[in-house]
């Protein structure tokens, strides 16, 4: 036999496996359009959202301000993630690994620090900031 037929011969179970697995959700989608329920009340396309009914637009925009907090809260989260990862292997890093941190946790305070001396972490108007 060669090698071609071979390969083919090996996808047999594969083909198999997916033409079973479009004719079972075919078919249970078929099955549900059958035997589904069929509502034209009132309600059945008013929007439902957790028990509420909404007020207002759905689309309303954020301040540009929201997106740079979040941001930065994602940012000093991911500050932790490596801190608690440090924390972990504190003893096995010895002394290099701990002046690592350090120079980690020294980098982002002065990164914070320019942060805020910038204004970036203000929401009020910029004529309202104290400097």
């Amino acid at each position: 036999m060669n090698v071609h037929a071979d390969s083919l011969e090996a996808l047999w179970p594969l083909v198999v496996y997916g033409g079973a697995a479009l004719l079972l959700v075919a078919g249970l989608l078929a099955l549900s359009a059958l035997l589904g329920p069929r509502t034209h009340g009132r309600a059945t396309h008013e929007i439902f959202e957790s028990g509420i009914v909404p007020l207002g637009e759905a689309r309303f925009r954020f301040p540009a301000k929201f997106y740079l907090i979040a941001t930065f809260f994602v940012i000093f989260d991911l500050e932790t993630v490596f801190l608690l990862a440090y924390a972990v292997a504190a003893r096995a890093s010895g002394w290099s690994g701990y002046w690592e941190a350090l120079v980690f946790i020294v980098l982002l305070a002065l990164a914070l620090g320019y942060l805020w001396r910038a204004g970036a972490l203000e929401w009020g108007p910029r004529g309202t900031r104290a400097r």
